[in-house]
């Protein structure tokens, strides 16, 4: 059994399937049922409307969303932020800016690791070159 403090509140737990504590299970379902329960009467909300209304903060309506148990077919108007920039999406993690500005990056750097390794390979074959060349005189 492993013991841990609970992100939310700080409180001693013993950890089990859930990152947090019992209490904070409990509050985050409430927090979830008051979430359904405003998107059921109010369908067009967005997430800042949901927010004020309920109490619920963005970050965890957004873990919501995350989850899949707030669906977004059922809130046309609901989008969350982009992890990377903030800008409101209704899909995926990031932007297809920001995905599209990671994958260019990505690229760049396997491009300059495969030309440090050249750069690495082609100085150790001047530099076996060289040894090689002393070593046939050193055997005559």
């Amino acid at each position: 059994m492993s013991l841990e403090n609970c992100p939310r509140c700080g409180k001693l737990f013993a950890k089990n399937f859930r990152d947090v504590c019992p209490v904070c299970i409990r509050e985050i379902d409430k927090e979830y049922e008051r979430c359904a329960e405003y998107l059921r009467e109010f369908r067009g909300a967005m997430i800042t409307e949901l927010s004020d209304q309920t109490g619920v903060s963005i970050r965890q309506i957004t873990k919501f969303i995350r989850e899949g148990r707030i669906s977004l077919m059922d809130a046309p108007n609901m989008t969350y932020p982009c992890e990377s920039c903030g800008t409101m999406i209704r899909d995926n993690n990031l932007c297809d800016p920001c995905r599209k500005r990671l994958l260019r990056d990505t690229s760049d750097m396997q491009h300059l690791d495969a030309k440090k390794q050249e750069l690495f390979r082609e100085q150790h074959r001047k530099e076996t070159g060289a040894y090689q060349g002393l070593e046939r005189y050193k055997n005559r």
